[in-house]
Parts: C-alpha cells; structure tokens; sequence
C-alpha cells in the first residue's frame, strides 16, 4: 500500500510507498522486489505511475542471468548498483555495464535479449524499470551510458529523456529520467511543472524530500506542480523521473 503520511508544497501532494510494502520474489539464484505488480506479484493499487511501468531491484547470483526473451513496445532500462551486467540481443549487440553504468532498450516492434551476471562468484544488483512508449511499433534500439561519481554527485544527471538532450539517451517515452547521490549537507532543488508527475525511487541509503524522511527501497509518488528540495541525504542514491501524466 501507499503510505497515508504525505506533504504538501505549493500544490505537490507527496506519497510515499514504503520499500517494506513491494512485492518480493525469492528464486535463490534471483532476489526481486517489486514497486509495481510484476510477475506473480499483483496488487490492481499499484500497475505503474503516469508511464513508468515496472520498477525491480533485483540481486542475481554469481553465473546466473535472464535467458533469451522477447520484449515488445517497452522502454527498458537497467541501473547497475553493483557488479556488471552482460547483454546480448536480437539486433546483435553484445555488451558489459559496470556499476555506474546504464543500459537501454527500446523494444518497439520486438526484440529478444538476455541479461546476465559475468561473475562466477560476485553478486550483480541493478534496478530494471519499464516505461511505455508514446508510439508502438517503432524499430527496436539499444544503448549504454556510463554516469561517473562526479556526474552524479549532489545533482541530477540527466540520463534517458525524449530528446536526447545533454548528452542523454534517446528514448521513445515521454520521460526524463535523472540519476543522483546526496550526502552531508548537500541540497538538490527541482521543480516539476504542470501537466507533469514525478516518482523518486531510493535506490541506496536515506534523504528528506521537502521534509519527508525517505529510506532505502522507497518510492516517492509527486503530484501537482512546485518546487522539490532534496536534503539531508546520508550515503544517497535515487532515480528521480520527470513523467507524462
């Protein structure tokens, strides 16, 4: 469920969905939680945000990987916390993301991957998110970015948007998608238009978001328009989404 605390600012109406509530799945090889329903996890309250699908932090044992399976008509992108993920596709790309490093998948008309962890030994923790494109059908893409420690720390780095712009991946969803880490006294401030809603996911460690104490695994629901202050951040890491309505 939503957490009931929320706050307000201007006309922003906050809701925060507890990391303690998502929805789990225990393979032994894969350890998956889940914002959204995915899966065998289904909870008709929380099938997506606006455009933003599917959220899974998911921890994959050493060798151990996603098969060959197909995709269509999502963006999909996969945040890497820690190890390396390996990818090889139908439209013959092949790569391996670090830690810090992002990859994207424009499925549009299909396309059939795998995702593993090259490892034999060290576990490999990413975030997969799932957005839904503004046009079906389009010709499948692929992309990587790597955010370095600087490019991300006490700001937002603009990583994936409609547009391509400053430097970021180019994607068929309406979405602009930042990537930060927030410690000591270090403050972010954004503003979120009208017409638009935003969704912060804590990917590690702990801040405040106009006043609201955040934890590691939650989600931030953002509604209305105003100005955001991101603070009191201890050893934080999030993704903030900028999203259609």
């Amino acid at each position: 469920m939503f957490d009931h605390t929320k706050q307000q600012s201007d006309t922003l109406r906050l809701t925060r969905r507890p990391a303690a509530d998502r929805g789990r799945a225990n393979f032994g090889w894969l350890k998956s939680v889940h914002s959204f329903s995915f899966g065998q996890y289904y909870d008709e309250s929380h099938m997506g945000f606006g455009n933003l699908r599917v959220i899974n932090d998911d921890l994959v044992a050493g060798g151990m990987g996603f098969g060959e399976h197909p995709h269509r008509n999502a963006e999909i992108f996969s945040y890497v916390m820690g190890g390396a993920l390996e990818h090889k596709d139908s439209m013959g790309n092949g790569s391996v993301v670090s830690a810090g490093g992002v990859q994207y998948m424009s499925a549009g008309s299909g396309v059939t991957h795998s995702e593993f962890n090259p490892s034999k030994t060290d576990e490999m923790r990413f975030l997969q998110v799932w957005l839904l494109p503004e046009v079906e059908n389009t010709k499948p893409a692929y992309d990587t970015i790597n955010l370095s420690t600087a490019d991300k720390d006490g700001q937002l780095k603009l990583f994936l948007s409609r547009d391509g712009r400053d430097g970021s991946m180019k994607s068929q969803a309406d979405a602009s998608v930042y990537a930060a880490t927030l410690d000591g006294g270090q403050t972010i401030t954004t503003i979120l238009k009208e017409g638009r809603k935003g969704w912060l996911q804590v990917a590690d460690g702990t801040l405040h978001v106009n006043g609201l104490d955040l934890l590691k695994g939650d989600g931030l629901a953002i509604e209305g328009a105003g100005t955001l202050t991101f603070d009191q951040g201890e050893n934080a890491e999030f993704l903030f989404f900028d999203l259609a309505l």
